[in-house]
């Protein structure tokens, strides 16, 4: 079943070398699916792949993509989960 929702945060940044992060946000209602009420993208794009990934599509439940592997996400607030995003982002970009 797919959680329709509003959308309430769209935004797309092309930084200097062409990465892409981009994050989505609808207020959903409550289910046991996404029982904090959101349902979620957030994602950076390098060289036309995906570096880093949070989501929760359908059925899936909260998780995080890391170079073509999936681990579970403990969401704790939207703010939270922002902050982990952005702080990852930023330790990946240091890495390279």
């Amino acid at each position: 079943m797919v959680t329709k929702g509003t959308l309430v945060l769209h935004e797309k940044v092309v930084e200097p070398d062409n990465s892409i992060i981009e994050v989505k946000v609808w207020s959903v209602p409550v289910t046991s699916d996404k029982p904090h009420g959101f349902k979620y993208s957030l994602v950076y794009i390098k060289n036309g792949e995906r570096v880093l990934g949070f989501d929760n599509h359908e059925g899936r439940g909260d998780h995080r993509h890391f170079k073509g592997s999936e681990t579970l996400y403990q969401f704790k607030t939207i703010d939270r989960l922002f902050e982990d995003f952005h702080e990852e982002v930023r330790r990946i970009k240091n890495e390279s």
